[in-house]
């Protein structure tokens, strides 16, 4: 038995029924050349075989008054965790779409493991599609990245691989063993104590230069400037997903004519999307958007591995012209990660937590829900860069499925897959009608980036199949 985190027990406070706290994964597959007519029903036998689950596939939630802890399922039920679907005619990207956002929309049932796996088929051009759902006190993002790679391989030839649910657990996702002992977990108090009394200056400091920045700068953004919009209501239960491939080539080139990165192209792209979004509604704010966004803030000289943390981007939506709004949003980033590089890990973590507790403090509590520090999250999450198969199927798409919280009505969640940037948007389906326009917003921001800068996006030739499969757009 394992007692659960304070932030693994977050995500189950935070959960209610307009607010599942799940997220998950979809993954479209081609048939292997050999495969025979029947091949999804062979797949669908194999991996319903596979009815004993490993860490943390096999665990489910036990509540002590001592806290909320994690132990073994003895009464595993696989039929409550796979499915084997079929799309209903004409199978293309609209109804496997339509099917995700309705599958994501419910609740997992916290008497049982908390995930769900489907095996999708009856798909265009010999595809099938996997979806699986795992609860955010699970998995975060991260470690659910890390375990689907772990199912995949690269090798077409390899056979007999086992679902995610099967996997042997890495040491990663085990964790370290804790410190026993009183005088062992005194002095990891005094340590993190330490630690954490010594930030308070320099976090202070930080704040304070943040404030006065935003006064002098009106483009600069901050926790307390952060507008108002019909992104920032109350959601419901319903849920909308849009999905949408874009060549990494393109965003780069007009990374390096612009002397920005990729990511800053990817901000460019969802700010211009959200911009038009909302003026169609009549509903842009005149204060600009402000994103939430992960980033890597390991210094150059730093031995102890990547270290992530949290800025806030302006997207500059009260801007006309591509590259006026490019050049904010570059700043305001640059601005961003130069504050994180002089501070220490501590200080880092110390300074993204006080920032967003205006936003923390409405989630859990509902109050204060006109003092926003973002809008909107966009995070960019780093693939694999060559293809992938598993059982002989080659992953085609692999779009991310995120989750929402209440006032913040709208995800933006990236994957980088071999040369493409697989874009997952999920949206409160009554707070976001029409979500599916924000896909032709993001590519009309591209083709805009583009035609202002001289470029000219690459010519390829595109199979009829596949034009059918993903280049078609619902929500």
């Amino acid at each position: 038995m394992k007692k659960l985190s304070l932030l693994d027990d977050l995500f189950l406070w935070l959960e209610r029924r307009h607010q599942p706290m799940h997220v998950a994964g979809l993954l479209i597959f081609e048939y292997p050349k050999d495969a025979p007519a029947n091949y999804v029903s062979l797949v669908a036998e194999q991996m319903r075989a596979c009815n004993e689950p490993t860490y943390p596939f096999d665990q489910r939630l036990i509540e002590r008054w001592s806290g909320n802890c994690w132990e073994h399922d003895p009464a595993f039920d696989i039929d409550h965790h796979f499915r084997h679907v079929a799309l209903p005619k004409p199978g293309g990207i609209k109804e496997l779409l339509q099917f995700i956002s309705i599958e994501h929309s419910n609740l997992l049932d916290r008497s049982r493991p908390l995930w769900e796996s489907y095996l999708i088929e009856a798909m265009h051009g010999r595809h099938f599609a996997m979806y699986t759902k795992v609860h955010h006190s699970v998995l975060d993002g991260v470690s659910a990245m890390r375990t689907t790679m772990r199912m995949l391989g690269n090798d077409p030839a390899e056979r007999d691989m086992l679902p995610i649910w099967q996997m042997p657990p890495s040491p990663r996702m085990l964790g370290e063993k804790p410190a026993e002992g009183l005088m062992s977990t005194l002095r990891m108090a005094g340590s993190v104590v330490g630690g954490q009394l010594s930030t308070i200056k320099p976090v202070a400091s930080a704040l304070y230069d943040t404030i006065q920045a935003a006064r002098k700068n009106p483009e600069y953004a901050n926790v307390f400037k952060a507008p108002a919009c019909r992104l920032n209501q109350p959601i419901t239960g319903s849920r909308r997903f849009a999905a949408q491939s874009f060549e990494r080539s393109r965003l780069k080139s007009i990374a390096e004519k612009t002397g920005s990165t990729t990511n800053d192209i990817i901000l460019a792209m969802c700010g211009s999307a959200l911009r038009h979004y909302l003026q169609s509604y009549d509903a842009l704010p005149d204060l600009p958007l402000v994103a939430m966004v992960p980033v890597s803030l390991r210094k150059d000289d730093s031995i102890g591995g990547n270290q992530v943390g949290v800025i806030l981007a302006n997207l500059a939506t009260h801007l006309k012209g591509s590259l006026n709004r490019l050049g904010v949003i570059k700043q305001s980033v640059d601005e961003a990660k130069d504050k994180f590089q002089r501070m220490s890990k501590e200080e880092a973590v110390n300074y993204t937590a006080l920032t967003l507790a205006p936003s923390g403090l409405t989630l859990l509590t509902g109050l204060m829900s006109k003092w926003l520090a973002f809008n909107v999250v966009i995070s960019n999450v780093p693939g694999p860069s060559g293809p992938q198969y598993w059982n002989g199927a080659k992953l085609e798409r692999f779009y991310p499925v995120s989750a929402i919280v209440n006032n913040m009505a709208l995800n933006i969640t990236i994957i980088s897959y071999e040369d493409r940037l697989e874009f997952g948007i999920v949206g409160c389906g009554r707070t976001l009608p029409s979500m599916q326009r924000l896909l032709q917003y993001l590519d009309d921001a591209l083709i805009e980036l583009e035609a202002d800068l001289g470029l000219s996006p690459p010519a390829k030739p595109v199979k009829k199949r596949a034009r059918r499969i993903h280049k078609e757009r619902a929500e």
